[in-house]
């Protein structure tokens, strides 16, 4: 094995884990999940059947990615944030695979403690999802999300910094554009 696991967690078979990740306490990673390089998953951490992951992603303490989630590179999931799968879930009424709605969470987004991120969304590349915000909507690549339910607030640099009104980021020097809606990556000043 080239992955770590900890003698507490459960891996179930089919499973791919890529080189160099780490599975940490009392976690269950179930039957097809894809998992990539240098992931970490922290404490409590349930994988659904069938599930990808990308490379360097890391999970925080006790969340579960469900069936019918996509995480792609470098994503970074904060304690206890929620996915779901089904928009109308009865006990007595399963749906199984078929009714999941597909969610993806693209490269290098962020979504802090306690996020819910409603099924059937796409998380932008770079996004940054606020602690305790509720994402009910498709969200822009570098977006800000903040509150229940959750409202674009401004922008945000690939490093993470909050971004001003002239859309340079004072800490890593990369300068972005907007068109239509759209933020871009214009320039990295590399003086």
């Amino acid at each position: 094995m080239n992955y770590f696991v900890h003698e507490s967690s459960y891996i179930d078979e089919n499973v791919h884990i890529g080189p160099d990740s780490k599975v940490w306490h009392f976690c269950h990673i179930q039957s097809g999940a894809r998992v990539g390089t240098n992931c970490s998953f922290g404490q409590n951490v349930n994988i659904g059947n069938n599930v990808i992951i990308g490379n360097g992603v890391k999970i925080q303490n006790n969340v579960s990615v469900y069936e019918g989630v996509e995480i792609e590179d470098y994503v970074f999931c904060g304690p206890s944030m929620v996915f779901t799968n089904d928009l109308t879930p009865r006990s007595n009424y399963p749906k199984g695979v078929e009714g999941y709605k597909k969610t993806l969470v693209k490269h290098g987004a962020s979504i802090g403690a306690n996020a819910t991120i409603v099924c059937g969304n796409t998380i932008g590349r770079f996004a940054m999802i606020a602690s305790g915000a509720v994402v009910t909507t498709d969200v822009p690549d570098y977006a800000l999300m903040i509150g229940v339910p959750a409202k674009q607030k401004g922008w945000v640099c690939e490093c993470g910094f909050v971004l001003k009104e002239d859309l340079n980021c004072l800490d890593c020097q990369r300068e972005y554009t907007l068109s239509n809606g759209q933020l871009k990556l214009f320039a990295v000043d590399t003086k």
